[in-house]
Parts: C-alpha cells; structure tokens; sequence
C-alpha cells in the first residue's frame, strides 16, 4: 500500500525520491519499506536483496544479522535502514521480489508458446534457467515457514493462482484434458520443485537435457489426459 512519498532522501543523499510502502501486516515487522525511485537508489536496494539473498542462503535467517547484510553488500549499516526497517522486513522482501520475478519470467516463456503443452515446456525451462542462476531460493524459500508463515504460503498461492487460470483457459481451448485446474496446478509446481531440487540445485549444473526431455513427456501424456494401460488382472499396469 503506498503511505506516503516525499522527495529527498531522508537522511543521506542516496537517493532523491521515495516510495513508503506496508512492510506486512505480521506480528513482528513494523515500519515501511522504503522504495526508492532513482538509479542510483534502486540500485543500492538491489545490492541489499542480492547480498541477503547470499547470505540467506549461505547460512540461514535465524543466523544472519543485520551488518552480515551490509559487509556483504559493501555498504555502511545506516544505509540498511533507509530501505528496510529490519531484517525481518529485508527477508519478506527478497521472498517476495524473487517470487513475482519468478512468475514474471515462467508468464512471459510461455507467452508466445502455440498450445498449452508447448507453453509447459517453455515455462519449465524458463523456471530451470531461473533456479539455476537463484540457487539460494529453494532454501531461503523454505526458511520462510518458520519466518512468517504466511508468506511461505503466499509464494506457492500466488504462483498457483496464475497458473491455475492459464490452465483453465486451456481446457476451454481444448488443449489438455479437463480435470481440476488447481489439483493440476499444484502437481505441476511439485514436478518442477523436486526436479529442479533434484538436478538443478543438488547437482550445481543446469539441468541435464535427457532430464528435461523426460519430464516434459510425463507432463505432456498426463496433460492429455491419456488413461494408463490396463493389466490382465484389470488394474493399472505395473
């Protein structure tokens, strides 16, 4: 919500314009967050957050402070606060920014895809390259559930939302079968989890293109609703 802008920086000359924006409404952050609308701001707010994202990652947020943030990025701890009131405020920031940009970069693949199965494809590459380049987020993203747990929740939900209603424009479309978008959705988001868990962040390479290839066919067959071959006995084959 925006509370408030002023011009000028507040107290040092980093920055010539601001934006206040609620930091949560959790029990436990306070304050706004300060969202600068110069280069220069902008840019020393993004050393902060890829500098929390390093050490978020590295150790976990229970142990990280304040100046580990700072030293990491290189800047005095007073700058700290003119962008965050706290650490806590810091953490659901990164958590949020690396998320929206997550969805923005997995929309924007599979924006241009000619079908729904193409677009997974695009959209799962897409989120592969991502992680890759974003190794810490898997833990920084579970550390949230012992942070705020509300916002872990709200990464997966809004993630969920949008995919949700693109796959159910596809069922419109009669692209893929139809069956409960979100219980697809969310099966969709656990197929790319663990595999990118799995051969992405655990390996620390991209991941291998006989993998990808075979993740794809398995979404691809269960996208189009194919029924499992039947045994002898009348039950799914083994």
């Amino acid at each position: 919500m925006l509370v408030g802008e002023t011009s000028g920086s507040p107290t040092r000359g980093d920055a010539t314009d601001w934006l206040l924006i609620d930091a949560g409404s959790g029990p436990v952050v306070e304050g706004c967050v300060v969202v600068p609308v110069t280069a220069r701001g902008q840019e020393t707010r993004a050393r902060l957050l890829i500098a929390a994202e390093k050490v978020f990652g590295e150790r976990s947020y229970f142990q990280v402070s304040m100046a580990d943030i700072t030293r990491e990025a290189g800047v005095g701890n007073g700058t700290f606060y003119l962008y965050f009131p706290s650490k806590e405020a810091a953490f659901r920031e990164l958590v949020k920014e690396r998320g929206h940009e997550l969805r923005m970069v997995t929309h924007l693949a599979a924006e241009g895809a000619s079908g729904r199965p193409q677009a997974e494809r695009a959209g799962f590459a897409a989120f592969f390259d991502f992680i890759n380049r974003h190794r810490h987020l898997y833990r920084i993203v579970r550390q949230a559930e012992f942070v705020d747990a509300d916002l872990f929740r709200e990464y997966y939900d809004l993630f969920a939302a949008g995919y949700r209603t693109a796959l159910s424009a596809a069922m419109d479309r009669g692209e893929i079968a139809r069956l409960d978008p979100e219980v697809l959705a969310y099966c969709l988001m656990g197929i790319g989890d663990f595999v990118g868990m799995r051969w992405v962040v655990w390996s620390s390479d991209p991941i291998p293109e006989d993998v990808f290839d075979a993740a794809m066919r398995f979404i691809a067959t269960g996208l189009s609703g194919v029924q499992p071959v039947a045994s002898e006995g009348g039950g799914a084959a083994e």
